[in-house]
């Protein structure tokens, strides 16, 4: 069921004035996709009509943005991704791994999004492929996916990464798969001391190499004894890791992983109400037993968090590391399933792509293909609509108004 707000909505009603004021200090990338969401699914990106051969009712869809930012644009490219991760699950235990950076380093990340963003990711596969080789805790060569996020439940700007896991790794001579204790994987205080030394080490040769910018809030860092005491208080500070079993289950493996990978920072469904230049939405209180709450926001307030959360453009948000990694997928992988009796011998065949019509059939249960009028005729392509201006926006053709 459509959400009756979406973020769209907001944008549409507050962008114009919010780019009016804030217009000149906002990244390109930010105003593409605000334009980009604002125009998702209406008649200023085109589209096309179909017509029921059984009772003549007509159907307007309009085009899609694919912002990946978009909170409408992520449902079946969640799909496609899962559907090829599936083919890569090994019949084992799977851990989640969250890897968080301090409160301090997030004015440094929102400037410096690349770069933190990019150490943040080195950091944590060093950190976790390091340890798990060590004959002290597993002895293996592991593989994971890891995912960015960049949010808190109320959109405040919040760099961690998630990591899935499988519960073991290739023996050092490759013979032999190596399996973790089932509710155990990595010890998170060593794993969060390795992972501290190693991005603040990072931090520290960026800012050497002249990578870091510094205003507003983090200009006095410029000076090379603030950036070193800076840097001290960080290592004085404990890191937030946590490491627990996941499903083993495989597709609720796949439901699982599937809340991490192509989330945005706010879904529609989670918006309340819109009342004047205010927004409301819900938010789960993970320190209140995960209590959902209500928060209201100035609309600017609301646009300025979930701004924050726009990637540096080409930006990879999701990267396999080890035996997941693109470069060892086919070898190592297949080396593993062998190991662990899975392998038959011969790639299983490729299943025909499905079709979104297909695809969307599978994820709603509801077919497109289906008069959505009578529920008896198939929908027949009648005409493609272009793009039209925002002023044209709400024209629709003139037999469009009821079925002939």
């Amino acid at each position: 069921m459509k959400p009756v707000l979406e973020v769209a909505d907001l944008f549409r009603a507050f962008g114009p004035a919010y780019r009016e004021v804030h217009g000149q200090e906002m990244p390109v990338r930010q105003k593409r996709v605000m334009g980009a969401i604002e125009v998702c699914r209406t008649a200023e990106l085109g589209g096309h009509v179909d017509q029921c051969d059984e009772c003549g009712g007509l159907r307007i869809s309009y085009n899609s943005c694919r912002n990946r930012h978009c909170p409408k644009c992520q449902s079946l490219d969640k799909e496609r991704w899962l559907e090829a991760r599936e083919k890569e699950m090994l019949p084992t235990s799977y851990f989640h791994a969250v890897l968080t950076v301090p409160q301090g380093v997030r004015p440094l990340a929102l400037r410096n999004q690349k770069v933190v963003y990019n150490l943040l990711f080195q950091s944590a596969s060093e950190t976790l492929t390091q340890l798990a080789k060590d004959p002290k805790h597993l002895g293996a060569e592991i593989g994971f996916i890891a995912i960015l996020h960049t949010w808190t439940q109320t959109l405040i700007d919040h760099p961690h990464l998630h990591c899935l896991i499988p519960g073991g790794g290739l023996s050092p001579d490759g013979k032999r798969w190596i399996s973790s204790r089932e509710d155990f994987f990595l010890p998170v205080k060593v794993v969060s001391a390795l992972f501290r030394g190693k991005f603040l080490d990072g931090l520290k040769k960026a800012y050497e190499a002249g990578e870091l910018t510094f205003a507003g809030q983090i200009e006095g860092l410029k000076e090379a004894s603030a950036f070193k005491a800076y840097l001290n208080e960080l290592y004085n500070q404990e890191w937030v890791v946590y490491c627990k079993p996941a499903l083993r289950n495989s597709q609720k493996l796949m439901d699982y992983l599937g809340r991490y990978t192509h989330r945005v920072a706010l879904s529609n469904d989670r918006l309340v109400k819109i009342e004047g230049n205010q927004v409301t939405f819900r938010w789960r209180d993970s320190a209140d037993n995960n209590k959902i709450k209500w928060l209201t926001l100035e609309a600017f307030e609301f646009i300025r968090r979930f701004l924050l959360h726009v990637l540096p453009d080409q930006f990879v948000k999701i990267r396999y590391y080890g035996i997941l990694s693109h470069r060892n997928r086919k070898r190592k992988l297949l080396l593993c399933k062998k190991l662990l009796g899975i392998w038959t011998g011969k790639e299983p065949e490729e299943a025909p792509k499905e079709t979104w019509e297909e695809l969307l059939t599978r994820i709603t249960g509801i077919d497109p293909r289906v008069c959505p009028h009578c529920g008896k005729g198939k929908m027949i392509r009648k005409e493609i609509l272009a793009p039209c201006s925002a002023g044209q926006a709400e024209m629709k053709p003139s037999w469009a108004e009821r079925p002939p």
